[in-house]
């Protein structure tokens, strides 16, 4: 199936078949396999599609919009009305069923969009992996034996097998980020405020962001333009010799494997070569990042499921609830002080972004690992994979990921960082350094 860009449509009125297109895209799902389409997909009602496909083809004013004909797969964390948002969990499944959209749900729709299916992933959104014990782990779409990456894995798999054009996700701690990074795809997680929470099932309510994975910038662009409800400044891309970028050398840079470290002094080099101006960075405050999150976050979690936990013991992963329960040894005022720490962090990296265009890191620094590696030794992983993008989570930041690897390699990316609200500038330079970065 071919790919569909907004950009194709940017000139006028749908000129194809929203019916034609969705069904090309179910025949490929039915292509891969029943085993297979299971672990992408928590559920998936093809008469649905279609039936939107045709109400989109009906609807002249929803063809001239701006997402016209775009299938997104949904993540199983944003209600639809009419169906259980599970968030990965057999826990939910016994949930009502949503009477409303999403509040994302329904700007997707208004701008054209096609709701495609809802998408496998890690328990509650919290882990970065990928791995689901319920509805069983879609491998990665360049070796089947490694993981996808989490949380919004299936999303991930369903735009990199070309089933879905692009992915609704959350990100909490590098949910968008890692799995577009995992498997060749470009992602954004914007700043927490940008994108509504509304109608989302929570993880973490000072960290959770909405955000796009896609094939690329520009889609992932098109697409936030519809979540926040907000437009690009009306301005050409900058171009490589004007900008000053800040590159992260502490925390985010230790521990890289061979080819992550291999990947991102080729990109550095790339970019250096085309005019970029590149400049070493060190923050402290990024030290603190994970202790913080950690505490933030499972404090914030284990309020949401505290109620049903005992069952949990049964029902749920056993790695998700492990991190749920870690709230309960926090000693009195741990998350609070956690909270100040989070507080002047943020506003030392808005001054120091003052001085930059922009930040750029290894979105992960390993590649994926597989599966039986992950399970063998979760607790040491996850948090690995997750430690460089949870850094812009903690900061309030926004950030983009694209593709740095060599043709043939293993997937890695390339983040590139901005504070909160500089959403549509890193956008902008993002689409830029993926055109340098292209040809590798």
């Amino acid at each position: 199936m071919d790919r569909l860009s907004p950009l194709k449509l940017a000139s006028g009125r749908l000129t194809f078949r929203a019916v034609d297109h969705a069904a090309q895209a179910i025949t490929r799902l039915l292509d891969i396999g029943e085993t297979e389409a299971a672990a992408i997909f928590t559920h998936f009602d093809a008469a649905t599609v279609m039936t939107e496909a045709e109400a989109l083809d009906g609807d002249a004013a929803r063809r001239d919009a701006p997402l016209a004909g775009l299938l997104v797969a949904i993540k199983d964390l944003f209600d639809e009305a009419g169906a259980v948002t599970r968030a990965g969990s057999i826990q939910l499944a016994g949930a009502a069923a949503a009477t409303a959209d999403a509040t994302v749900i329904a700007r997707l729709r208004a701008a054209g969009a096609i709701c495609f299916g809802r998408t496998n992933m890690s328990e509650f959104a919290y882990s970065g992996v990928g791995l689901n014990p319920h509805f069983g782990t879609p491998g990665n779409s360049h070796d089947p034996e490694r993981i996808p990456g989490g949380s919004t894995s299936g999303g991930a798999i369903a735009v990199a097998y070309g089933i879905a054009d692009a992915a609704l996700g959350s990100d909490t701690g590098g949910s968008i980020r890692i799995p577009a990074a995992f498997n060749a795809l470009a992602g954004f997680k914007p700043t927490q405020s940008a994108v509504p929470l509304a109608g989302t099932f929570p993880l973490s309510g000072s960290y959770d962001s909405i955000g796009p994975i896609a094939p690329d910038i520009a889609t992932c662009a098109a697409l936030h333009a519809a979540l926040s409800a907000s437009a690009p400044p009306k301005a050409a891309l900058p171009k490589a010799e004007t900008l000053k970028l800040g590159v992260l050398r502490n925390v985010v840079t230790d521990g890289m494997d061979h080819q992550v470290t291999a990947d991102f002094a080729a990109a550095m080099q790339t970019l250096s070569s085309a005019g970029v101006a590149l400049e070493d960075v060190a923050f402290a405050p990024l030290a603190q990042a994970g202790v913080v999150n950690r505490l933030i976050v499972a404090d914030e979690a284990h309020a949401t499921h505290h109620a049903y936990l005992a069952d949990l013991e049964t029902t749920g992963d056993p790695r998700v609830l492990k991190r749920i329960r870690a709230a309960e040894s926090f000693a009195p005022g741990e998350v609070d002080r956690a909270r100040a720490t989070r507080q002047e962090a943020i506003a030392a990296f808005t001054e120091l972004a003052s001085q930059y265009d922009a930040f750029l890191a290894p979105t992960v620094p390993i590649v994926p690992p597989t599966i039986a590696e992950v399970e063998a030794d979760f607790d040491r992983l996850n948090a690995l994979i997750l430690r460089n993008p949870s850094t812009i989570n903690f900061l309030d930041g926004c950030a983009a990921t694209v593709p740095m690897h060599e043709a043939g390699d293993l997937p890695t990316g390339l983040m590139i960082i901005g504070p909160g609200g500089a959403d549509w500038r890193i956008l902008a330079i993002a689409q830029t350094l993926e055109g340098l970065l292209a040809d590798r």
